[in-house]
Order: C-alpha cells, then structure tokens, then sequence
C-alpha cells in the first residue's frame, strides 16, 4: 500500500482528511465561511447565528446523510431553515442529535417546531423517534415527509423518495415562517406543495462514498434513468441520448398519466422548475439541459414561472441532473420569490423563463467598415488558386499538426486549421473573393475571426486586418513588405510574442516571396531547440518540447502555399 495519503485506496480517491471525519469536515468548513451559521456543540447540528431572531416563530428543522451537498446546510438562513441535522455520507442522522437541536430552538423561545424529512427509511425513523421524544418533554414539533420522485410507474409501499423537490419546501416553509404563519398553517401549505411536484433523476455517471467503490457501473454509451441521490437503482438504462431527446424522454415519463408517480401537468399550467446538477455534471452541460426544459415545456404549453439553475441537492459527484417541476399559484410564487439569507439559495430572478426573449439587434458596421465587394477576371481566379491551395495544404496537415500540437498544447492545431481552411473553401464557392488586396486581406480576417476559434484565429485575424492598411492605397512589392512588418508588429504587440519564443510568429519574416517562405520553413524548424516564452507551451518543460511549434509549421506552410499558388 502506498504510503502517500492521496493515493490511498481508503479514501477512495477524494480528497478528504478522513472518512470518518468527511461530514464534520465539511460543516466546519461552511461555518467557518459563513458566519451566518454556528454548530451545535457535541453534535452534527448546524443552527443559525441569529437564533434570538426566531422567538415567536416557528423554527424549520430538516438534514440527512451528507453527501448532497450544498444541501441542507446551504440552505441556513432568514427565509429558509433554523437549522439542520448532518448524518455520515448517505446516513441518516442521530436521534440524539435531531433531539439536541429541536430542544435548541424550542429554548430559543420557537412557536413551534417543523422537521422536513425526506421519504427514506432511516430519516423517517430517526426524525420520528426525536419527535415522539420532544413532544415528551412538552414541544410542539411537526413533522413533514417529502416524497418527489416520479420515477417509479407503480406506487411502492415505501412510497416516493424524497429529492431535490425538498430544497423548495424549504423555501416556501421559511417564507412562511419568517411572515409569522402558524405551525398548523404552514404544515397544511407546504403538505400540499409537496404533492403538486415532482422530480425525476438521470445519470451519467455513478458516484463513490468516501473509502468505497462506485455504487453501481454505467458503460461509456449508457445513461441511466429515475435514480435516486445515494446511486439507489433507476427504472430504465438506455443508450446515451441528446440532451433535447433525454429531457424530453424525462418531462415525457414524469407526466405520463400512466405512470402512478406522475406529476398531472396540463396546458396552461404555470411552474417552478428546478435544473439540479447531481455533482459531477458541467455547467456547459446544464446550461444545455435547462434550455431544452424550457423549450420543452413551452410546447407543451406550460408557463415557466421561474427557474433554477445549479446544484441544489447533489449525489456526491455524479455527473448527472435532476428535473423538478412544481405546480404554482400566485401565492407559491410569492414565496419562492421571498427574500433569504441562506447562501444556497440563488439570486432568482423574479420574472419567468422563456425561450423567446427578443435578442438585441446586432450594431451596424461603422461607416468607416470595409466593403468586401467580389470581383472576377484574371486577379479573381488568381486568388481563387492560391486560396484553394492554402486550404488544401491545411486539410492535409491536419493530422500532423494535431500531433504536434499534442506535445505543447491541447492537441486540436490541425482541427483548427482544417476548420479554418473549410469555412474558406466555403467562402469561395459561395462567392468570389475580392481581388483587392485590401479588401482580400481584411475580408478573410473577418471570416477567420468568425469561423476558425482559438488563439490562432485571433492572431490571423490580427496578421490580415494589420497588413491590408498598407495595401490600400498601393499593392506594389513595397507596399506588400510593409503589410508584411504590420501584420507582424500586430501579432507581437497583442499576442505577447517574439521571434524566438516558440509560437507561430517565429514562422512569420519580412523579405522577398522565396526569402520570406525559405527563412518561414528554416524558422518553424528551429522552434523544436527553442524555450517556448509565450503561448501554451510556455507552461510545459522545454525538456518536454522535442518537436517544432504546430503554428509556425502552419504558418510556414500557409506561406509556401501562397507562393506556389502564384507561381501556377
């Protein structure tokens, strides 16, 4: 066994200082960020700061396992919870401790106490257990048990877990509890919320306790279908899909009627709907998600009231998301919209969500902009073959630049020359290409900056708007060795390089056509013995750096084509 803690198999590749300590680790860690929170001495109980604040009202006390979070912590504030009680990762709370904080708040001078449970076994019992023994010693305590999930088509006798759907009981309790509402009042509010919604889970991805294995195993191509928030298993695996098929397999399944766990969803219905990433998910990918729900549901006519979109209640890190859609009145939309504290909870904005916000009209060109009027004759065709030429010449590197670029970079140099070389070949086909220089030059920088990506399209797009300056008012061979020196100039005063850096600029020398193409090759050849100064390889060990730059080679090889195609 290794001897360096990190790669030690007990910790089962998490960065924690122990297992057993991970739960009261990461509760430290929030309340010592978040002075809004305090803990509970000799328990797993987090509390707000301020408990003097909730004489009078009723406190809100929820928690579970760890492992979900920012829930429940997070979700610590005026507004929301009093506070909530932490079990181990995936573990249910002690008795002992949920005991400890409803006798907290009740001495706090509470109206009344409301735990909100998740529908799992362990929570049920433990958060049950603690009432009966409150109530005992003469508290006023409630208890709500949320159940969410629409995956399962027949009703078991456990009933439906409880998932991300909770986050916003919390938030329509505490709203309620923060105007002075009852305890009979919001238990009767917040019990009818939670059956007007529903959530559905899909996975990519399993997650792993702490100093554990993977809870189950997905191949590559597969997703898995209506899990739950501990990796417990979903109703259906298939195929990896889109994200506009997935969410539209899973808005399909939660209100399919026949489905005993649906959620009744009719047009015109107007919801809160919840975009949750399970943990492991990018937020690229939920960005994707949330805006094919939104699409989605606009078609089937149901109005987005509001919606949110991040990590709510997560599984460890499993890449996966979770969709949660509550039914709303003007009244439930007035309390989620209620101000909070709790530092889970996001700044929402107040209006509902849709795909058909009006864009901004894009600004016009400037009057001083270049007209790229197309031309034909003799120059057109000339410029046309020597185009053709440089875009075959980077099609067929595309590889060998790939590889080069493996070594310094992040491997796609030739992806981003093809790209390039295809929307030119494009270009001229849809029309012919101005036989100015200046207006070729500055037409094709525009194209490349659009089309080509990544900082070398930004450097052409900079070597080609520099260069057709000097070139618009004479294209004689002293006119083009000026162009030559600005688009140089440029790509160094913006770019950061010099020659001898090790970057594509290395490629790029003034001179006569052959010089300047003999010295480019003899230069892109040379980056190979150079210490990279600027650009990506900068970061990489020269030791490392075994093969010449992929940009100047592009660079070179662009310049030979251009003289090849001038020669024919």
């Amino acid at each position: 066994m290794s001897s360096t803690p990190g790669c030690d198999p007990f910790f089962g590749g998490k960065l924690v200082n122990s297992v057993a300590g991970c739960a009261d680790d990461a509760l430290a860690g929030l309340v010592a960020c978040n002075p809004g929170v305090q803990l509970l001495q000799g328990h797993r109980v987090a509390l707000r700061a301020d408990l003097v604040a909730i004489r009078g009202r009723v406190a809100l006390l929820s928690g579970g396992g760890s492992g979900h979070e920012p829930a429940h912590a997070g979700y610590i504030g005026k507004g929301m919870l009093t506070g909530v009680v932490a079990g181990a990762v995936f573990t249910s709370p002690a008795v002992g401790s949920i005991l400890a904080a409803i006798r907290a708040v009740t001495q706090a001078g509470a109206a009344g106490t409301l735990l909100i449970v998740k529908n799992y076994t362990g929570d049920r019992l433990n958060f049950g257990l603690a009432l009966e023994r409150a109530r005992a010693e003469g508290a006023d305590v409630r208890m709500v048990v949320v159940g969410d999930d629409s995956a399962f088509t027949t009703l078991k006798k456990a009933g439906r877990r409880g998932l991300c759907g909770t986050v916003l009981i919390h938030k329509v309790a505490g709203a309620l509890a923060e105007a002075g509402a009852s305890l009979n009042e919001i238990v009767e509010k917040v019990s009818a919320a939670a059956k007007a919604m529903g959530t559905l889970g899909l996975s990519l991805s399993p997650c792993s306790v702490p100093g554990s294995k993977p809870t189950f195993q997905l191949a590559d191509d597969e997703m898995e279908l209506g899990l739950g928030i501990h990796g417990e298993a979903g109703v259906r695996r298939m195929k990896m899909l889109t994200a506009d098929e997935a969410v539209e397999m899973m808005l399909t399944h939660m209100t399919d009627p026949s489905n005993a766990s649906h959620l009744p969803l009719s047009p015109g219905a107007s919801v809160v709907l919840v975009v949750n990433n399970l943990g492991g998910l990018s937020c690229l990918e939920l960005g994707i998600v949330a805006g094919a729900a939104v699409r989605c549901l606009e078609r089937r006519g149901v109005s987005i009231a509001r919606a949110l979109v991040g990590s709510f209640m997560t599984a460890l890190e499993m890449a996966g998301v979770s969709l949660t859609l509550l039914l709303v009145d003007k009244e439930l939309v007035g309390l989620i919209d209620a101000k909070t504290t709790a530092m889970a909870w996001p700044n929402l904005a107040t209006a509902p969500a849709t795909s058909r916000r009006q864009e901004l009209p894009a600004p016009k060109e400037g009057a001083g902009t270049t007209q790229h009027e197309p031309s034909s004759g003799p120059g057109a065709a000339r410029v046309q073959k020597v185009l053709e030429l440089v875009c075959s010449t980077l099609l067929n590197m595309q590889d060998r630049l790939n590889e080069l670029d493996r070594q310094a970079g992040d491997g796609d140099c030739g992806h981003t020359h093809a790209r390039a070389a295809r929307a030119i070949q494009e270009w001229v086909r849809a029309r012919p290409p101005p036989a100015a220089p200046a207006q070729l030059l500055s037409a094709l920088a525009d194209l490349l900056l659009e089309k080509m990506g990544g900082s070398s399209g930004v450097l052409y797009g900079l070597f080609l708007t520099a260069a057709a300056r000097p070139l618009l008012r004479s294209s004689d061979l002293p006119a083009w060795a000026d162009a030559m020196d600005a688009g140089i100039e440029a790509m160094q005063r913006y770019g950061g390089a010099a020659p001898g850096d090790r970057t594509m600029v290395s490629a790029g020398v003034p001179g006569d056509v052959l010089g300047a193409v003999c010295s480019a090759e003899a230069a892109a050849e040379a980056t190979k013995h150079m210490e990279a100064g600027a650009g990506r390889a900068s970061y990489i060990s020269s030791a490392r750096l075994l093969q010449p730059d992929p940009g100047a080679v592009a660079a070179a090889a662009v310049l030979r084509a251009v003289l090849e195609g001038l020669r024919s």
